[in-house]
């Protein structure tokens, strides 16, 4: 029996050229904007200026990373995001579960079409749509305080200045914008759920309830595990945009989280050094919590991120 001459690495890059020809401008695409940039973290351990440049900026070491945690701001601004993270974890992310095992009972294809799309829809709006609808419904003299007051006698409620509205109006923005759009991934999961299942279920007496959680909740754990997991890695990322945009003066002391905070320290106080050792700290924890968090799940038997 004659065994094939296994080919070369270059025999068989040229053999699929067409292939990774395709492939080349997503990977372009990571090359200059995911990994070129990184060269940027250099300054996290430089007394960096940006007249001397990455070259000749003074090195200080681990200086500005200690300064993270003898900075009571820091230490704030790094409980909110935490505290702000957790509450998008606890009342954010079960939406789209919920969403999807409602969506999976409804049996008429055209309702179903229609919530969809009605769920969907606002992913699609940018942030500064979002929190500028939420500013005219909810501002002093907005729709909200005025049918509170015409309807219930109420004052008018400072939702935007208030800094006790702060979090729990950045948690309904989120879920009103992304629910929707989460449930896409648990709806294809629950597509690869045999029908005969509910089917035997249902001839052992079964009710809906009951087969859902016996079905269809076992059947997407492994989807809501992983989804956890990556959510983990992005626990420190609560969203730039939508915080800046909805942060005033009255809300500042609880709603600056670490994104903002790079963004003011950095840009706004030229202090490039430390807002970049912040912004690398922030990394190291997601990664630290996206392989602990998987290694946790591989140890209890479920598939892990990989």
């Amino acid at each position: 029996m004659i065994v094939p001459k296994r080919k070369s690495a270059l025999q068989r890059l040229w053999k699929e050229r067409y292939l990774y020809l395709l492939l080349l401008p997503g990977l372009l695409f990571f090359i200059i904007y995911r990994y070129v940039p990184m060269a940027g973290n250099l300054i996290a351990f430089q007394d960096y200026s940006a007249f001397q440049g990455f070259l000749n900026s003074e090195w200080v070491g681990m200086k500005h990373f200690k300064t993270i945690f003898e900075d009571s701001e820091v230490i704030r601004v790094l409980w909110n995001t935490l505290y702000l993270s957790f509450l998008q974890i606890a009342f954010a992310f079960p939406v789209s579960i919920i969403l999807a095992l409602m969506l999976n009972e409804v049996r008429s294809s055209v309702y179903k079409r229609i919530i969809q799309s009605v769920v969907y829809l606002p992913h699609f709006l940018s942030w500064v749509v979002v929190i500028g609808m939420v500013t005219i419904l909810l501002k002093s003299e907005g729709i909200v305080n005025k049918v509170l007051g015409s309807v219930f006698g109420m004052e008018a409620i400072p939702f935007l200045q208030d800094p006790n509205w702060f979090m729990p109006l950045i948690v309904l923005e989120v879920i009103w914008k992304e629910s929707g759009w989460g449930t896409i991934i648990f709806l294809a999961a629950l597509s690869g759920i045999s029908p005969s299942l509910y089917e035997a279920a249902a001839v052992d007496g079964a009710n809906r309830w009951q087969q859902i959680w016996h079905i269809t909740l076992p059947a997407l754990k492994s989807t809501i595990i992983i989804l956890l997991i990556l959510r983990l890695g992005s626990v420190l990322d609560v969203g730039f945009e939508q915080i800046y945009l909805m942060l005033t003066p009255f809300t500042m002391e609880v709603g600056n989280v670490l994104d903002t905070f790079v963004y003011l320290k950095g840009i706004q106080n030229s202090d490039f050094s430390f807002a970049t050792a912040v912004g690398l700290f922030k990394s190291v924890v997601g990664l630290i919590l996206i392989v602990t968090a998987n290694r946790l799940a591989r140890k209890f038997g479920e598939d892990g991120v990989y």
